[in-house]
């Protein structure tokens, strides 16, 4: 069932504790047929009862039509997005979501797929190697996580066919199952490609250990959840012209270049609003953004010719939009 433009209605037909601090939530279609369909990396919008949206990745296998299923850890620091979830949401529980979306595709032109898993950045991740695992193609998955009692779908995973091709490593285990970055990026291969999700500090670390090893960007890939804080004390104003109808629009200190163009009566479709899915990726005509965002890769942002205006700012005075 659709509800709004885009909208789906859903069921909460299961709430599992899979770890420590980790729900998930099987999902269902409130009329009970089937679900859109989604490619593995795909995530949903949750409207979280009493809080905000935020995006959960889908971590079933894709070619299941019955259900979704999302997990969610639960954050000391959470605004009301994975308390909500955890705390208020309930087995029957309805809820509203958007179609899958994908920002994280497979590429399914590589020879092998080396999946990189950090915390609860296994959820894309898992889909993707039961997705991998249904087509035979080449893989390897290596999990990393603070101790075995954190570890979310460890059962599944030591149960599921491609279960021989998955090393775990935890930060509490002893030093020779530890992950060893170095060697395993250290020859990369040209059929390779590289997938790696997880909290900001090891995707950091996973995808600088890459770049020095020389892997090229365009076999890294990879999806954030979040970007950390930052300091806003030295952000200035700035003007934004729509290239279209050669309107200028102020863009004040303490407001993102979308909310400035909402005031305009000018509307850009956002989803995490944190630069992390590139839902509001904009291209840049004229002038020198400054990038604050978790998608574009070092060369994009080095090309200036694109940004994400939900938190991306301008070091000019003046951004030209295709808007």
């Amino acid at each position: 069932m659709t509800s709004g433009l885009g909208r789906l209605k859903v069921r909460v037909a299961a709430k599992h504790d899979e770890a420590v601090d980790i729900c998930s939530f099987e999902l269902v279609c409130v009329d009970g047929g089937s679900l859109p369909a989604f490619s593995a990396g795909s995530h949903i919008d949750v409207a979280v009862p009493g809080g905000p949206t935020r995006q959960y990745s889908l971590c079933n296998a894709p070619n299941e039509s019955h259900r979704y299923q999302i997990a969610v850890l639960r954050d000391p620091q959470s605004r009301g997005g994975s308390a909500g979830m955890h705390d208020r949401l309930r087995v029957g529980d309805e809820l509203t979501i958007s179609h899958p979306k994908n920002h994280f595709q497979l590429a399914h032109e590589a020879r092998h797929h080396l999946l990189l898993a950090g915390g609860i950045g296994v959820t894309p991740i898992l889909c993707m190697a039961e997705r991998l695992a249904t087509i035979g193609a080449s893989f390897t998955m290596h999990y990393c996580t603070r101790s075995r009692a954190r570890t979310a779908f460890a059962e599944r995973i030591g149960h599921a066919r491609y279960s021989e091709r998955v090393q775990f490593h935890f930060d509490d285990g002893t030093q020779s199952q530890k992950l060893d970055l170095a060697a395993l990026l250290a020859q990369p291969d040209s059929g390779t490609h590289l997938y790696v999700c997880g909290p900001k500090g090891f995707m950091d670390v996973v995808l600088g250990a890459a770049r020095k090893a020389g892997w090229p960007d365009a076999r890294l890939h990879y999806e954030f959840f979040a970007v950390d804080g930052r300091e806003t004390t030295g952000d200035e104003r700035f003007e934004v012209e729509v290239a279209s109808s050669g309107q200028v629009v102020v863009v004040g200190k303490d407001e993102s270049v979308v909310a400035a163009l909402a005031k305009a009566g000018i509307r850009i479709e956002t989803s995490c609003e944190q630069g992390v899915c590139g839902t509001c990726l904009t291209r840049v005509l004229t002038g020198e953004p400054e990038h604050f965002d978790a998608y574009l890769t070092p060369d994009e942002r080095a090309a200036n010719d694109q940004f994400l205006p939900c938190c991306s700012r301008s070091k000019s005075a003046r951004l030209v939009l295709d808007l």
